[in-house]
C-alpha cells in the first residue's frame, strides 16, 4: 500500500536538519532538540496494524504526508491477529505496529513471548465497549433502571448480568464471552467489570502450564479476533465480547447484540493502544525513531484538532478496505461523538475516541504499571514483586524520553505549541491519583501493591496459585 515519498519536501526537511545541527553544533550548546533531528538512518519501514478505529493515526500519517515529510517511506499493512502482528515485529517482518498496551509489557517480562519491545507512543484513550447478545439483553433489562425515556439507566454494571450467569451455571450452560487476546486491553476492561459486578473472571497459572485464565471462573473469557466478534456472536458460541470500534456498532447494525457499557464508563480516559518497536531498532535508527513519532504525533493531532472537526475525513480514510473496511455509518456512529447502544439509543460521548486531548500521546508510566497490576491480579504474573520492580519494568518499556525528543522538536519547528504537551521539565511519568473507576477505587501508579490489595476479587499480596 505504499506510495512515492515526496523527496522534494524530505530533502528540504534534511537540509533544513542538517544545517540547523551544523549551527548549533558550531556554538557548542545543543539545547533544541530539533537540531539532533538527522537523517533517518532507515527510510523504508513496513508498519501492522488491526482492523480497529484506534489504528487512525498510522493511517492519517500516512495518508497526510506526515510520514513523507520526515523522509519515511511507509508501507502499511493489516495483519491477521494480535500475535501475528507482535511476531512480526520481533522477527523484523514489521518495523513497527499499533499494539495493545499489554503486548510491549508482556513480551519484556517474558509472559507469552521473550522479546524487548518499547513504546514512544501511546496512539489513543478509551474507545471500547462490552456487547451482550440480544438473548442476555433481554434477561439482564428487569435488573436495570430506567431513564424516563424508557432507555436504561448508564452505567449499567455487571451486577444486571449476574442474575443471568447465574442462570447459565443452573441450567448446566457456560457462559461465554470474547476478548481479543490475553494481554489486551479488552481482557484486563471485561475482567475488571464483571469483577466489579461480583462476577470471577478467573486466574492464569502459567507456572501450572495453564494459560486459559479460565481457573475458577464463572464467565469464561476466550481469544477471538477483533473482526471475528459479531460472527462469533451471531453464531452462539459466546455470549458477549470486549472490542474495540467498529465491531460493537456493527452489532447494533446487524441487530445481533447491544453494546452496554463502554471503557470510558469503566475507567474514564483509559490508554489503549500504542505503537511499538523493538528496543533494537529504536537503539539502531534513534533519528528514524524519532522522526516517525513526530509524524504520529502530528496525526494525533489533527485527528483531534477543532474539536473533530476532522473525523468525517478520517472515517472515509478508515472506512477504506485497505485500513478499517466497514461501512461509513457503523465507523461514524462512535468516531463523531456519539454511542450507541440499543437500538435508536444514541448517546453524545464525545471522549469516546480520544487520539491527542488529554495528553493521550504521552507514554505515562503509570498507564505501564497499571497493566501489570492486571497482570498480577489475575494470575499472568505468578509471584509477588516490589513496587519498585513495577516501576523499574515501567520505565523499560514506556519511553517518555523519545516522546519528548519528537514533541520537543515539533515546538521548536513551530508545527504544534508547547502548550499542548505536557511541561516536560517537571513531567514525572505519573499522573495524579485516578478515581473514575466503575468501582469507585482510586488508582495511584506509584502505590501498585496497595492498588493490587484493594480489589475484592483477584490475587493480592502474599496469594498464590
Amino acid at each position: 500500500m505504499g506510495k512515492n515519498m515526496n523527496w522534494k519536501i524530505s530533502l528540504t526537511q534534511q537540509i533544513k536538519s542538517l544545517l540547523l545541527g551544523v549551527s548549533i553544533g558550531a556554538s557548542l550548546c545543543i539545547n533544541t532538540v530539533s537540531a539532533e533531528v538527522g537523517f533517518p538512518e532507515k527510510e523504508e519501514l513496513r508498519f501492522g496494524f488491526i482492523k480497529l478505529t484506534d489504528m487512525a493515526p498510522i493511517a492519517v500519517a500516512y495518508e497526510k504526508g506526515y510520514f513523507e515529510e520526515e523522509g519515511l517511506y511507509v508501507t502499511i499493512e493489516a495483519q491477521a491477529n494480535w500475535k501475528v502482528l507482535l511476531d512480526g515485529v520481533i522477527d523484523g517482518r514489521l518495523d513497527g505496529a499499533h499494539m495493545l498496551a499489554g503486548q510491549p509489557i508482556a513480551a519484556t517480562i517474558g509472559y507469552g513471548t521473550k522479546a524487548h519491545i518499547i513504546t514512544p507512543f501511546s496512539m489513543d484513550l478509551n474507545g471500547n465497549a462490552i456487547t451482550v447478545s440480544n438473548d442476555v439483553w433481554a434477561k439482564m433489562k428487569p435488573h436495570i433502571a430506567k431513564q424516563a425515556d424508557g432507555f436504561p439507566v448508564h452505567p449499567i454494571k455487571a451486577d444486571a448480568l449476574k442474575p443471568v450467569v447465574e442462570e447459565f451455571k443452573a441450567a448446566g450452560k457456560p457462559f461465554n464471552m470474547g476478548m481479543v487476546f490475553p494481554v489486551s486491553t479488552h481482557n484486563y476492561e471485561l475482567r475488571y467489570w464483571l469483577a466489579a459486578g461480583g462476577i470471577h473472571p478467573g486466574f492464569y497459572a502459567p507456572h501450572k502450564g495453564d494459560t486459559s485464565g479460565q481457573i475458577d471462573a464463572q464467565a469464561l473469557l476466550s481469544v477471538t479476533p477483533p473482526p471475528q466478534m459479531p460472527s462469533t456472536l451471531e453464531a452462539g458460541t459466546i455470549n458477549g465480547y470486549c472490542v474495540g470500534e467498529p465491531w460493537n456498532q456493527q452489532a447494533v447494525f446487524k441487530g445481533i447484540g447491544v453494546p452496554v457499557v463502554t471503557d470510558y464508563e469503566i475507567w474514564k480516559d483509559n490508554p489503549e493502544k500504542v505503537f511499538g518497536i523493538t528496543a533494537e531498532f529504536a537503539e539502531k535508527y534513534p533519528n528514524t525513531t524519532i522522526r516517525l513519532t513526530r509524524a504520529l504525533i502530528r496525526a494525533a493531532k489533527w485527528l483531534d484538532d477543532n474539536n473533530n472537526a476532522n473525523r468525517p475525513e478520517a472515517v472515509k480514510i478508515l472506512s477504506q478496505s485497505n485500513y478499517v473496511g466497514a461501512d461509513y455509518e457503523v465507523i461514524a456512529n462512535s468516531m463523531t461523538g456519539t454511542f450507541e447502544y440499543e437500538k435508536g439509543d444514541k448517546r453524545a460521548v464525545p471522549d469516546f475516541n480520544v487520539f491527542f486531548r488529554h495528553h493521550a500521546t504521552y507514554p505515562y508510566y503509570s498507564d505501564a504499571i497499571w497493566y501489570l497490576t492486571q497482570m498480577r491480579r489475575w494470575g499472568q504474573i505468578e509471584q509477588d514483586k516490589s513496587d519498585d520492580w513495577y516501576k523499574d519494568i515501567a520505565a523499560k518499556v514506556y519511553r517518555p524520553d523519545i516522546y519528548a525528543k519528537a514533541a520537543q522538536s515539533l515546538i521548536d519547528d513551530k508545527l504544534i505549541p508547547a502548550a499542548d504537551f505536557p511541561d516536560f521539565s517537571k513531567e514525572t511519568g505519573f499522573k495524579a491519583p485516578q478515581t473514575h473507576f466503575i468501582d469507585n477505587l482510586v488508582y495511584d501508579g506509584s502505590k501498585p501493591n496497595a492498588y493490587i490489595n484493594s480489589f475484592v476479587i483477584g490475587l493480592k499480596q502474599g496469594d498464590k496459585l
